[in-house]
């Protein structure tokens, strides 16, 4: 059983992670550290765990945690993932994973000199919807992919989270924020890296430091071309589809945790078969595959290497966006 301490525990701690722990096989929650000693304790009266450190280095030095979780303000990941590594824990970190890819990088280096597990908190990777899609596209049910889509969407001014305005915490808009796993499940669906992003973006008078809405265009290595739109300013929606040579695979909502998903299969524009699923135990499983990969029985779905090339497209995006021209994305 590997007892996890969260560093960061705001409104996603509250309403993702600590109930995960409730349906977890060999996870446990046994402390937090966050910023607001009060709310802490409320937290800890309210899910029952054991601990309430006081600072960070508290958390990462208690022989009472075996494996830290990050879930700090983006800016912060690169601090904390570090500060685990120097006592030595095993570090499951929420994405985007830093602010740039040369953060990235250096955590990356660190936990491999230091051979502790490192993954990126990309829950997605371990959604019902996207397994049961990838296992389609694998078994040739709509051809060769030629196109694919990935959308999200929410209103952030109803968010908790005031800080994703504030481009000295948060790594932009959403791009960084939802955008990150639009990327992601799309590179896990079809199994391919992107190569090239063209962005086109925009502020608006509430978005402050960072980017309201956006668009990028992405070129995938094995030829295959993506789109991804994310915004603040829509009510939430998450579409996937993947479009291929004899076929279409999509999914409305295909990312929620919150209610069941449908998979609609379609050729030539007409439904020949539908698939509902359910992402309710998402977070439960990620938790539970990080502690195997901590134990050393079983490999987790998002390790940190393959977090650097997502970082590395949010770079290359926010320069597309900068300069207006199309960026290459180098590959870890």
């Amino acid at each position: 059983m590997i007892r996890y301490g969260i560093l960061g525990f705001g409104h996603h701690g509250v309403r993702r992670l600590a109930p995960a722990f409730a349906n977890t096989q060999r996870s446990v929650l046994a402390g937090i550290w966050r910023r607001d000693t009060e709310k802490a304790q409320q937290n800890a009266r309210h899910f029952g765990f054991s601990h309430i450190f006081t600072t960070p280095e508290q958390l990462c030095s208690s022989p009472d945690v075996d494996a830290v979780f990050v879930a700090s303000p983006d800016a912060m990941h690169f601090e904390h993932t570090m500060l685990a590594f120097r006592h030595g824990k095993p570090v499951l970190c929420e994405k985007p994973l830093a602010m740039h890819s040369e953060q990235a990088e250096q955590m990356l280096d660190t936990a491999r000199q230091a051979n502790l597990a490192f993954g990126v908190a990309q829950n997605f990777r371990y959604n019902r919807s996207l397994e049961f899609m990838r296992d389609k596209i694998r078994e040739g049910s709509i051809g060769k992919p030629v196109l694919a889509t990935a959308q999200f969407c929410f209103e952030s001014e109803k968010s908790p989270r005031t800080w994703i305005y504030d481009g000295s915490l948060a790594c932009g808009g959403p791009i960084g924020d939802v955008g990150i796993h639009a990327i992601d499940a799309l590179r896990f669906l079809l199994g391919q890296d992107v190569i090239a992003v063209t962005a086109l973006a925009r502020k608006d008078e509430l978005s402050g430091d960072v980017e309201a809405s956006a668009a990028l265009a992405l070129e995938l290595s094995g030829g295959i071309l993506a789109s991804v739109q994310v915004s603040f300013r829509a009510r939430y929606r998450t579409l996937v589809e993947v479009i291929g040579s004899t076929g279409v695979l999509r999914a409305e909502s295909g990312f929620t945790v919150d209610q069941p998903v449908e998979i609609v299969h379609l050729v030539s524009g007409a439904v020949q078969s539908t698939e509902t699923v359910s992402n309710a135990d998402s977070y439960s499983r990620m938790l539970d595959a990080f502690a195997g990969a901590v134990e050393g029985q079983g490999t987790y779905a998002a390790p940190g290497e393959d977090a650097l090339n997502n970082q590395r497209v949010l770079d290359a995006a926010f320069r597309s966006w900068h300069s207006g021209q199309r960026q290459s994305v180098s590959l870890a």
